[in-house]
């Protein structure tokens, strides 16, 4: 007699338990922008978002300009309907391969209505659950032409027509202002993602805002130094002395002091590495002492200052 077979148990979620969009995910979700450095292999590139899934994964971050739409096809390909994973797109720029800047932004209502669609296409999605409109108030932007100078209230009544269509879910934020995220409030914002690291703390005031709001802090550029002039996060002394002291790298370090800062942080680390997407997820267990909170706690933050000047509109 042949004993019957069940299906494997879930995984446990990296980090814990949060919100997003009004479900519950994994604190610890997967930042997909690093899938274009498999461009060669898309094999690779579906596997590593495979196992990003069997290790808990169940919400991931793309965007349409991510590889001109590559990154996008890939979890199209990688994604099963069993997964039940959330899937979240972002409008405001496109690629730009042949430019001074590998994107150009896209800030018109038009132009917010064709990324979605384009995101839509390649996604093979009848809905994108949530759409973060990504800004230049905050943080780091290419250069801003005049004509992308486009106020917060025209953007968002086009996104909201577009969540009426039944085209995305929700409506979420990206480089923003506490000002910015307060006029945007009556839209209904799910989350909020700004730069934000250990050594770039400038938005906290939009991080407690999201707190009290309770909306989703999704910090980007999570270990600082992904562009030249940004402080590096695992350069850091006392991360290093946590490091060795935990028995753990200084990246899970960074990754578990943003967990710690705030109950709404949801974390979305990207890499093309099997290792490095492993230890990523690993941070979310990791447990910060007292003496390591108050020596990180303590490292002063360093404001970016971009080699060019942008504008934003209101």
């Amino acid at each position: 007699m042949t004993s019957p077979s069940f299906p494997a148990a879930p995984a446990p979620r990296p980090g814990g338990a949060g919100e997003l969009a009004g479900r519950t995910v994994a604190r610890v979700g997967y930042g997909a922008m690093q899938l274009e450095r498999l461009h060669d292999d898309r094999r690779a590139a579906v596997a590593l978002l495979r196992h990003a899934i069997d290790l808990g994964v169940d919400h991931v971050d793309t965007a349409q300009f991510y590889g001109d739409g590559f990154v996008n096809e890939i979890i199209r390909a990688a994604l099963r309907p069993e997964d039940d994973v959330l899937v979240v797109s972002k409008v405001g720029a496109v690629s730009d391969p042949g430019g001074p800047f590998p994107l150009r932004l896209a800030q018109r209502p038009a132009d917010l209505r064709t990324s979605v669609e384009d995101n839509l296409a390649t996604l093979g999605l009848e809905q994108i659950p949530v759409v973060n409109l990504r800004r230049t108030d905050s943080g780091i932007s290419v250069p801003v032409p005049d004509d992308q100078v486009v106020g917060l209230d025209d953007q968002l009544a086009e996104l909201i027509a577009l969540r009426e269509e039944g085209k995305i879910g929700t409506i979420g934020l990206s480089s923003v202002t506490a000002d910015i995220l307060r006029r945007a409030l009556p839209a209904g914002i799910v989350c909020v993602q700004n730069a934000y690291s250990l050594v770039a703390r400038d938005d906290e005031a939009v991080l407690r805002l999201c707190e009290a709001e309770q909306i989703a802090w999704v910090p980007y550029f999570p270990l600082g130094g992904a562009l030249p002039g940004l402080a590096k996060v695992a350069d850091e002394p006392a991360v290093l002395a946590a490091a060795e002291r935990l028995g753990c790298t200084p990246a899970q370090v960074g990754l578990a002091w943003l967990l710690h800062r705030s109950p709404r942080t949801l974390l979305i680390p990207g890499t093309a590495d099997t290792g490095h997407l492993e230890a990523n997820l690993a941070a979310g267990a990791i447990t910060l002492d007292e003496q390591a909170l108050a020596d990180l706690d303590a490292v002063p933050t360093r404001p970016f200052t971009p080699p060019f000047r942008f504008r934003a509109g209101g």
